[in-house]
């Protein structure tokens, strides 16, 4: 198994292979199956995750408990009325981030990647990349597999809880995953994509995690929104020729250590932060009125 971001580059440069040649033959080892049958699961994974993107955007969704939902709709009908300020298609990729957290905030289907709190990153910004490109279905794959290795090398050297790490291990992760992708898909080096993934870690370095009545919806989805943006500057970034001083491996290791100094207050306890706030709670009571007595 691979599990450094070192590790992943010396392998690249050795085989001369992409990062996502790499890991599809490290998935398909470690899991013990064919290479047709990761394939196939690959597929299903991305059909869920383009699905959720872009499910609230065309279907109203009833939401149980009401503290969000239909802003990925209205952020769309906003970018389609010529006025926004970043313009039509980067807002319409913010409605594609808010669209999953909105589902699943609805109770439907979504891939936790690498969990529901971020769940709409990746679908959010991959699926705009892949509208901007035209990139086929299968090309989308490739991506996945950069996704899902990234994903496991922060996984295995620090954590993709937000109980354990805050925000920034559930949205920073995610962003990671997505941007690396990201790189990968718009001709990046293998060592542009773990530079956009430590970009994408640093800019949310120390974020807490504070969810409204401790459910993932508030202030997650806006999360997912600017994480699905995120992703795309650091890709850029990245892909401009600007390198990171601090290498993949030691942010992941950083984002551990603050992860590990937040309070519990900031980690997924709704104790904290907005959360904490006098209107998050009055909404917390409503909820569940038996929880604050």
């Amino acid at each position: 198994m691979i599990s450094t971001g070192k590790e992943l580059l010396k392998l690249c440069k050795e085989q001369n292979k992409k990062i996502s040649e790499i890991a599809f033959e490290d998935q398909t080892k470690e899991m013990k199956i064919s290479k047709q049958k990761l394939l196939e699961m690959l597929k299903e994974t991305y059909s869920v995750m383009k699905a959720s993107a872009s499910d609230v955007i065309t279907n109203d969704k009833i939401n149980p408990y009401k503290i969000t939902g239909g802003n990925a709709k209205k952020i769309l009908r906003y970018a389609q009325s010529g006025k926004s300020i970043l313009g039509k298609s980067i807002v319409t990729a913010i409605a594609r981030g808010f669209s999953t957290s909105e589902v699943n905030a609805g109770m439907g289907k979504i891939v936790a990647a690498p969990t529901a709190g971020g769940a709409g990153i990746i679908p959010g910004s991959l699926s705009w990349v892949q509208e901007r490109y035209g990139f086929s279905d299968e090309k989308m794959l490739e991506g996945l597999l950069v996704s899902g290795i990234i994903g496991r090398i922060i996984a295995t050297n620090s954590t993709i809880a937000g109980a354990e790490g805050g925000c920034q291990a559930e949205c920073g992760a995610a962003t990671a995953m997505s941007a690396a992708a990201i790189v990968e898909l718009c001709g990046g080096t293998p060592k542009q994509s773990l530079t956009a993934a430590s970009f994408t870690i640093l800019m949310v370095l120390g974020l807490v995690c504070d969810p409204v009545a401790g459910l993932v919806e508030f202030p997650c989805a806006l999360r997912n929104g600017s994480g699905t943006i995120n992703a795309l500057v650091a890709s850029d970034i990245a892909l401009s020729g600007v390198e990171s001083i601090v290498p993949f491996d030691e942010v992941v290791e950083a984002m551990y250590e603050v992860g590990n100094a937040l309070p519990e207050t900031l980690r997924e306890t709704a104790l904290g932060g907005c959360a904490a706030c006098p209107s998050a709670k009055k909404i917390e009571c409503k909820i569940f009125p038996n929880r604050l007595k």
